[in-house]
């Protein structure tokens, strides 16, 4: 029998395999492809997919993932480690599933796996504290309608001048900051912030080329604080200063 928590990577190199215990896998980072009875998932952070005893799985990661894994000895240590939410927890574990961590399980997630989950006291209590938690309740991945994507875009496209944060998208799609989070990496393959950021840059590219507006106005309508902010910005991305894309511009066109 494997440790009850353990921290393991994931590569390119898909596991095809069953095993005599239920396992949990919780996502840290990257994204897990998972597919258990013919179902797939993907398993990242906030999500979990639980692995009933003899279930043949497959998974794998295109680009690398980092996962906590918890291997339940059996049903006699859930009886004698959660008590009365043994029974919840057997039927939680019962079904192959992919399902949504609360944002107060994912912290608990978080903090084992930067725990010395070797250490046996630690090991063992933090993965009951952790089932008695998932006994509660947990929300099935499958359950989750898209995000409001359309409605998010422009949302950002009425303020990329003005400060925009998580938390007012969050507010458009209904959901918490750290769940929404999850859920927009998920979706597009890139954090909220990174993709205010792009359309800010994106944005002053066409006013650059577009218009005759000076840089400093530009840099405002798009949501710097300075010129030489977006100056930066712009050179990060496009590896040019304001002046040379207008140039750059000016001459292709002549």
């Amino acid at each position: 029998m494997p440790p009850i928590l353990s921290l393991r990577h994931y590569n390119h190199d898909q596991i095809v395999h069953s095993h005599q215990h239920t396992q949990l896998v919780f996502g840290l980072r990257g994204q897990l492809d998972f597919e258990m009875d013919g179902r797939g998932s993907r398993i990242q952070q906030q999500q979990l997919a639980v692995v009933p005893s003899e279930t043949r799985h497959a998974c794998g990661s295109a680009s690398g993932s980092r996962c906590l894994i918890l291997d339940i000895p059996d049903d006699n240590w859930l009886q004698q480690r959660l008590g009365h939410h043994s029974e919840p927890g057997r039927r939680l574990l019962e079904k192959p599933a992919a399902l949504h961590l609360s944002p107060a399980q994912s912290q608990l997630v978080g903090w084992l796996a930067a725990s010395p989950i070797n250490d046996p006291v630690i090991s063992e209590q933090g993965a009951a504290l952790l089932l008695a938690s998932l006994a509660g309740g947990c929300e099935p991945a499958m359950q989750s309608s898209p995000l409001p994507l359309a409605a998010i875009h422009a949302h950002v496209e009425r303020h990329l001048g003005h400060p925009l944060e998580v938390r007012d998208l969050a507010r458009l799609a209904g959901l918490s900051v750290p769940r929404f989070h999850a859920r927009f990496v998920s979706e597009t393959g890139m954090t909220p912030m990174e993709f205010v950021r792009r359309r800010r840059v994106q944005q002053g590219r066409e006013l650059l080329i577009g218009t005759r507006l000076a840089v400093g106005e530009i840099a405002a309508r798009v949501g710097y604080a300075s010129q030489s902010a977006f100056t930066a910005a712009l050179s990060r991305e496009f590896g040019m200063t304001p002046r040379a894309l207008r140039r750059e511009s000016f001459d292709n066109r002549g």
